[in-house]
């Protein structure tokens, strides 16, 4: 009995729920976004959607947490705002990605974030990733080619090499949230609220160049009740929840632990679909989703370990 417990995987400590939970409800919430997204962005107003998006919550943040946004030091606005020209190209590349390239291959491309995270972790810290992780990693991406298989694949596109810098540079962001010290010893309301504010520097200087689109207050005149309410969850659920709780999590867990969680989210935009979107799960997309949770608990496990 006793050599038999011994084999087996180590269960997961009841602590390590209170942080992954949250972490897997961003995965749901950035798995329902697609849909959103795509309802009240175009190839035109990507920038003028992305400004309405951040500066949607910005004000409230500011107000909310202005003491302790007086109270952050010089290295940790430098941190904070480093933090947000690295969010902002993040949403760029995603969101002209997705425009560029079909919905299923850019789910695809992203949870490459499940292996490029460990390796890029393993090589800053020059430690070997368990081997039982990277497979864990592997399986999970396995898991969610089989998944978006019945949405069909399409041949590689410009968009598809945009997803790819995308996932990259999700790894370079967790990273340097787990890395940068300054940013560690500040509480994550004003860490995410500097970083907000530079994501919307950065954008609202790309929507006053000429020929990238209409202005985000043109596209906010067109908007309805839909819309708003399609935008007020992307910046409310997707932007302020998600970022805010990643930071969180972060300084709590390991980046790769952070970044296997968070790889599922092409498991719950594939739910969403079929819950709201009305589309169909085949044989092999139920079987892509089973190895994608299979995945994602033996990562948390040889974590654990």
């Amino acid at each position: 009995m006793s050599s038999l417990a011994a084999r087996l995987p180590a269960p997961v400590p009841r602590r390590a729920w209170p942080t992954d939970l949250p972490v897997l409800l961003i995965a749901v919430v950035w798995g329902a976004s697609y849909l959103a997204a795509k309802g009240i962005a175009t190839r035109d107003t990507v920038i003028a959607v992305l400004v309405l998006r951040f500066a949607l919550v910005l004000p409230v943040l500011v107000v909310a947490g202005w003491r302790r946004l007086r109270a952050l030091k010089a290295a940790q606005w430098r941190g904070a705002g480093l933090l947000g020209l690295v969010l902002s190209g993040i949403f760029l590349l995603e969101t002209y990605g997705v425009v560029h390239t079909s919905a299923t291959n850019a789910g695809l491309i992203i949870s490459l974030t499940m292996i490029f995270t460990p390796l890029a972790e393993a090589a800053v810290t020059r430690t070997r990733p368990p081997a039982s992780f990277v497979a864990a990693a592997g399986l999970s991406v396995a898991g969610v080619v089989l998944l978006t298989r019945s949405g069909g694949f399409t041949a590689p596109s410009g968009g598809d090499l945009l997803m790819l810098l995308a996932a990259l540079a999700r790894t370079f962001y967790v990273l340097a949230m787990a890395r940068t010290k300054a940013v560690r010893q500040a509480d994550s309301l004003s860490l995410t609220t500097v970083q907000l504010g530079g994501a919307v520097a950065v954008l609202a200087v790309l929507a006053a160049l000429p020929g990238t689109g209409p202005a985000p207050w043109t596209v906010a005149a067109g908007f309805g009740a839909r819309e708003w309410a399609a935008l007020a969850f992307l910046a409310v659920f997707c932007t302020l929840g998600a970022f805010f709780v990643q930071m969180w999590a972060v300084r709590r867990t390991s980046p790769s632990r952070v970044s296997l969680l968070l790889g599922t989210e092409p498991l719950w935009a594939a739910a969403t679909g079929i819950a709201i979107g009305g589309e169909r799960l085949g044989a092999a997309g139920v079987l892509g989703a089973v190895l994608v949770l299979t995945g994602t608990t033996w990562g948390r496990r040889a974590a654990d370990r």
